[in-house]
């Protein structure tokens, strides 16, 4: 598994843009699309030092906000999704969301688990 992106959860992605650039020098960004199979609006940063934000707004992140969390997941690419899956879970990793097409990222699939250390997304390579 190598790191992709960190998800930041927000009430509006727009004005949580506005606040990154205050401390981040962002050199890229995407639309902001609406994904019905994660039921959130989302869109993703780069930063100058080539490390990705992924904000999340919308029904996927309502209770981390309802917390006062802003911190939503770790994402980490994968060659193998399911194979990476498996041997989450027999470690005593949650499946969450099982594999599903993501438009952010092409429709390359993403599946969610929670871990010890909260939750995961898996973006298939």
């Amino acid at each position: 598994m190598k790191l992709h992106h960190v998800g930041i959860a927000c009430k509006d992605i727009q004005k949580q843009i506005g606040k990154i650039q205050k401390t981040h020098n962002i050199i890229s960004q995407s639309p902001v699309i609406f994904d019905e199979n994660q039921d959130a609006n989302l869109c993703i940063l780069t930063l100058e030092d080539g490390s990705n934000l992924e904000l999340v707004s919308g029904n996927a992140v309502a209770s981390v906000l309802k917390k006062g969390m802003s911190y939503y997941h770790i994402c980490y690419e994968t060659r193998d999704i399911d194979a990476e899956i498996t041997r989450l879970q027999a470690n005593g990793a949650l499946l969450v969301s099982p594999p599903k097409p993501a438009k952010l990222f092409d429709m390359r699939l993403v599946s969610f688990l929670l871990v010890p250390y909260g939750l995961i997304e898996l973006l298939q390579i």
